[in-house]
């Protein structure tokens, strides 16, 4: 076992969670890292000279461990595991925030040690009909989204989980059984291990039918399980009565236990993310998730800022504070007030609720990797041997270092904390994407035709899902535009029109008129922000787009540049001077196959190469216009799987988006 510095550092006790999340002008991250500088040895300070964000650091330190595959048990064989399924949830997330390739080629290798070309998965037995199998369906509906080889194996894959709990047994009410050798049981794990990838799937392959069996499972919870006293939720339910660990009237198992809570509080969260805007049952998920949440902090221990095993038994001789369900907790209220189902009030108390984790688990390692502490191994209730649910049996559960039931909840924390610094700037401001000039159609999943191309539901590399989600993480809502008038686009701060079609890319395209400029000319004038992104002469209907930009005093020259051969990608290099007032922190970026643009006399020149102009922007009354000659920022130049890692196209994305929110 390696040598272990414990964090003892001095923290922070006072933290400003208002409009700005800053403490005399230090963001809250920065903060933290402040505090935690003295309690660092100097061989961290060596491994860390600049200190990366907590999800990178724990992700990193997690696959320095699990090099080659996720061995969940000690002593054996890595498996088909919902532990591997959390991690590479976990990974997910990091990869979407840094755009990291090493973290998405991680996933996908360790789901093809599983996946075979059939969609057939290793180790992974249906007959079981155990939930806990499912949960690892998540990362492979995130494989099939992406552009890659072999994809189709995924899906087929997927299908297999899906196959399962069409069949799951269920109790009289609906509800699923945990596992087929627990009949009659409904355990709060199961609702993350099931229902999110239940979830993305109907939405993905239509099935919003299935949305109601989804509502159903949450529901049963709170009718069956929830204390009506403290707000809490029991762990298990047995609907007949028969095990041991039930009570005879309730069958309710006896206790609240930290983890089993915090995997329901956090399949809440995720579940929502695919859950139909306009579905009816939606506003009664989100009234279980803020009945739940008052719970959570009312417990949150004062002191440290975290949770105990035994959620309601502070102070209890043997109890402790355990560290995966404070992770759990947390990142529950800091994505709950960040997607508005909480108040905010809820994000001082996930704020404290890191803060305290930080203190409480963090092992800084001497090779300058982090571990999390004091995370209870396992939780359950019945089996061989059997498990009675008491006080005692909770506390006799070994706490490990580095649990993955700990490190991967710590990583999902971590991402919305340190979301939290930048969530303002795009705070009640709306983002509109054009659905009308640029209006292309494919087959989608279930064969039904879907539009894509730059679109902010198109996660293949054709889209713009990535360019989206910088701007919902800066706190700004999406919207799409399907024709442009001035009633349309009220609200809307930032209009976006890119690759206007031309015949060859749909059948009916809808040209630029003079009555839609007019329109645009007016929102622009009012006080909007219009981002026009257009391709070069062949792919792109430039000659309506120019007769938009000569309204502001500029025109397209027609000559196209940065012409790439195959993956010859030096070609399309575009360097950024230093100082750029829009690209602050971006050096180099990737641009190909562009048209140039002649620039306003009072317009600013943001890109250029060879003293041509690539990218202009103007302010226009009360607005503002940029142009830019190429839809550049879509997924395939921005996720970091194709170009070199020296274009810095995610971070331009980022510098773009928060520039155009605040001007």
């Amino acid at each position: 076992m390696r040598n272990r510095i414990i964090l003892v550092g001095f923290f922070m006790a006072a933290f400003v969670v208002g409009n700005a999340q800053k403490l005399e002008g230090i963001s809250v991250r920065q903060s933290l890292a402040y505090n935690n500088e003295n309690a660092q040895s100097s061989v961290q300070k060596e491994a860390e000279t600049e200190q990366l964000p907590y999800s990178q650091w724990m992700a990193n330190s997690f696959m320095s461990l699990h090099q080659d595959s996720i061995a969940v048990k000690e002593g054996k064989p890595a498996r088909w595991d919902y532990e591997q399924g959390l991690m590479l949830k976990a990974l997910e997330k990091v990869w979407r925030s840094t755009a990291d390739d090493k973290y998405f080629n991680y996933i996908v290798n360790d789901l093809n040690r599983y996946v075979d070309k059939d969609g057939e998965i290793r180790t992974y037995p249906l007959e079981d009909f155990n939930l806990d199998n499912i949960a690892t369906g998540r990362a492979l509906l995130t494989m099939y989204n992406q552009s890659q080889p072999n994809r189709e194996k995924f899906k087929a894959a997927a299908e297999n989980l899906w196959s399962q709990l069409e069949d799951q047994p269920l109790t009289s009410e609906g509800g699923y059984w945990h596992k087929k050798r627990y009949p009659n049981q409904m355990w709060l794990d199961g609702l993350f291990m099931a229902e999110p990838f239940s979830a993305e799937f109907a939405k993905m392959f239509n099935h919003p039918e299935h949305f109601e069996h989804i509502y159903r499972q949450f529901e049963l919870i709170e009718k069956n399980a929830v204390d009506s006293k403290t707000g809490l939720i029991y762990h298990g339910y047995d609907e007949s009565r028969e095990q041991d660990w039930a009570d005879k009237k309730t069958g309710l198992s006896p206790h609240f236990w930290g983890r089993a809570i915090g995997w329901y509080a956090m399949a809440l969260v995720e579940v929502l993310d695919y859950f139909p805007m306009n579905h009816p049952r939606r506003p009664e998920l989100i009234s279980y998730l803020q009945r739940l949440a008052p719970a959570l902090v009312k417990y949150q221990d004062e002191k440290s800022g975290v949770w105990y095993q035994m959620t309601a038994l502070a102070g209890k001789e043997g109890n402790y504070l355990e560290s995966s369900s404070s992770c759990m907790f947390t990142y529950t209220l800091l994505k709950g007030a960040r997607m508005g189902y909480l108040d905010q009030g809820y994000q001082e108390a996930g704020i404290k609720g890191f803060k305290g984790i930080l203190k409480e688990f963090l092992i800084y390692e001497k090779d300058g990797s982090l571990s999390l502490d004091k995370a209870v191994s396992v939780g359950g209730l019945g089996g061989d041997p059997y498990r009675d649910g008491t006080y005692e049996y909770y506390l006799s559960e070994p706490i490990k270092i580095n649990d993955l039931k700990g490190l991967g909840p710590f990583i999902f924390a971590a991402t919305e904390f340190e979301l939290l610094d930048e969530l303002n700037v795009g705070k009640n401001k709306k983002v509109g994407l054009d659905t009308y000039f640029n209006r292309e159609f494919r087959t989608g999943y279930n064969g039904v035709q879907e539009q894509f191309h730059y679109t902010w539901d198109d996660q293949q590399h054709s889209g713009f899902y990535w360019f989206g989600n910088i701007f919902k993480n800066y706190g700004a809502s999406l919207e799409n535009i399907d024709k442009p008038s001035y009633k349309n686009m009220k609200g809307v701060d930032v209009y976006i029109i890119v690759d206007p079609d031309n015949e060859e890319e749909t059948a009916s395209p809808n040209f630029i008129t003079p009555t839609d400029i007019k329109q645009i000319k007016k929102w622009v004038k009012k006080g909007g922000h219009l981002l026009l992104m257009t391709n070069d002469e062949g792919h792109c209907e430039l000659k309506g787009a120019d007769m938009l930009i000569r309204e502001f005093g500029m025109s397209f020259t027609f000559e196209n540049m940065n012409m790439v051969e195959g993956k010859n990608f030096d070609q399309g290099s575009v360097m950024v001077e230093k100082g750029n007032p829009i690209f602050p922190n971006t050096k180099e970026v990737y641009i190909k196959e562009l048209v140039t643009i002649n620039p306003a006399e009072d317009s600013k020149t943001i890109l250029s190469k060879d003293g041509k102009a690539i990218m202009v922007s103007s302010a226009y009354k009360k607005g503002h216009i940029t142009v830019i000659g190429d839809p550049w920022l879509y997924n395939e130049y921005v996720d970091g799987r194709r170009i070199s890692k020296k274009f810095q196209n995610f971070q331009a994305a980022k510098d773009l988006s928060k520039w155009l929110l605040e001007n």
